[in-house]
């Protein structure tokens, strides 16, 4: 009878205990993240009058005196923003469980991209003007890429005219994505004093709705048939990501997605799949035409593969090309399309080194600044595909190891003469070439293998 008595005390004294001890030491010896003066009130909502490019800058000055993980004040939650890989790995790896959620905001697809690929691809490349003509190339890869990831979203060949209303209001978003961004904090207070950014914003949400949902419901209703017609030969449809979202079933609402969850869902898929991997393309093919080398030694490895007379790299090639792998690598580390990931935020109070990320606080890593640390990368600023091989993952890899194979396999690719490739940057969506590349492109003919292996 004492023994339990006892127990019955110990217990439940020895976590109130605990309890005590884990507050006063993380109180005494974890801090939150350091930050730069904070305003009362409104905090650091000055800062949102930079731009992406220019928070990023400030953040990086902010390292150098505050340390890798900084906080920033902005809204509702504190933001923070970790620049080194050690605290990255802390965070997403020992304590991935409390960094799994996102912040409030507006996140399959599978293969039969294939064969559509090879046809817009070959568009794209009949699209060029004729040879000898220099080649602004970023128009071809952000057509093409559109293209494909359309005919994944809706399943559907979709005419070109149409495709080009889409474009159009999507890229109007992206260009504007960092105006419209500030909607964000504070949006009863913003309503009033941007009254016209919030007008703007509306319309091009309308016009969204006009181009897009028509499509939405067009493939519910090409679902709705074909389970009204289970008998109906099924050889030539293709899942599509809406097709996904369609029977997708929220579990703790107990209802599916309405039609503007899907346009949403839909919206993130076409602008963060054409952004960034057009970027990530455009800035491989610039430093293939930088370093003809590297491009030499690339169709090499292309020919060895794929064997003499293929005109196509099939998605089966792909793996047995370690030095595509570690060029595609190699252009997203030197040149991430994001200098930042998609932000986590915090279930509970966790210690992250030093320090105490709070709950409910937003926290972005800067992918870029772990990739050029000087630590770990031999000179972190040179294109040098060499310095690993290592296997690639996900969507995005597939497609850009696909268009980066095909493309040269079919052309030579040179500097415009007389021209130094210029590598500046500038902020969109994502960050992109302030000057897009321009290339003179020629076929390669069937013996220009035999020249270059002798």
């Amino acid at each position: 009878m004492e023994l339990w008595l006892l127990i019955l005390v110990s217990v439940p004294l020895g976590v109130f205990l605990k309890a005590l001890v884990n507050i006063v030491f993380l109180s005494q010896t974890h801090k939150p993240p350091p930050a730069p003066f904070t305003f009362p009130v409104i905090g650091n909502i000055l800062w949102l009058r930079k731009s992406t490019f220019e928070l990023e800058r400030a953040i990086r000055s902010l390292n150098q005196k505050l340390g890798p993980i900084v906080t920033l004040h902005i809204g509702s939650r504190p933001t923070i923003f970790i620049a080194d890989r050690s605290l990255a790995h802390l965070a997403l790896i020992q304590n991935g469980a409390f960094f799994g959620n996102r912040p409030p905001c507006s996140s399959h697809e599978q293969s039969d991209w294939q064969q559509s690929d090879q046809h817009l691809l070959l568009r794209s490349k009949l699209a060029r003007p004729p040879t000898g003509d220099p080649v602004r190339v970023v128009d071809h890869l952000q057509n093409a890429m559109f293209c494909l990831l359309v005919f994944m979203c809706f399943g559907d060949r979709v005419e070109d005219k149409k495709i080009k209303e889409i474009e159009q209001v999507e890229r109007r978003m992206v260009v504007n994505h960092s105006r419209f961004n500030i909607l964000n904090f504070w949006p009863s207070l913003s309503k009033i004093v941007l009254r016209k950014r919030w007008a703007q914003f509306l319309q091009l949400r309308k016009d969204q709705e006009e181009v897009i949902l028509p499509l939405i419901r067009a493939r519910r209703e090409v679902k709705e048939q074909r389970l009204r017609n289970l008998n109906v030969e099924g050889n030539e449809y293709v899942l599509s990501y809406v097709d996904t979202l369609l029977d997708l079933q929220l579990p703790d609402e107990k209802r599916k997605l309405n039609e503007l969850e899907i346009l949403n869902l839909c919206n993130e898929f076409l602008n963060g799949g054409t952004d960034t991997t057009t970027t990530a393309l455009q800035w491989i093919m610039t430093n293939l035409v930088k370093y003809p080398q590297i491009q030499e030694k690339l169709l090499l490895e292309i020919k060895e593969v794929v064997g003499e007379g293929e005109e196509v790299v099939k998605e089966d090639d792909l793996g047995k090309m370690p030095y595509l792998k570690a060029i595609v690598l190699e252009g997203l580390r030197r040149h991430p399309p994001a200098r930042l990931v998609l932000p986590h935020a915090v279930t509970k109070d966790t210690v992250v080194g030093e320090f105490v990320v709070p709950k409910n606080g937003t926290v972005n890593f800067m992918v870029a600044d772990m990739g050029w640390d000087s630590k770990v990368w031999d000179d972190p600023m040179a294109f040098k595909p060499e310095r690993r091989i290592c296997p690639g993952h996900g969507l995005a890899i597939l497609h850009l190891e696909y268009f980066v194979a095909n493309l040269i396999l079919s052309f030579e690719w040179r500097a415009v003469d007389g021209d130094d490739i210029d590598l500046s940057e500038k902020q969109e969506l994502t960050i992109v070439m302030k000057n897009p590349l321009c290339a003179h492109i020629s076929r390669r003919d069937a013996g220009s293998f035999k020249s270059t292996g002798s």
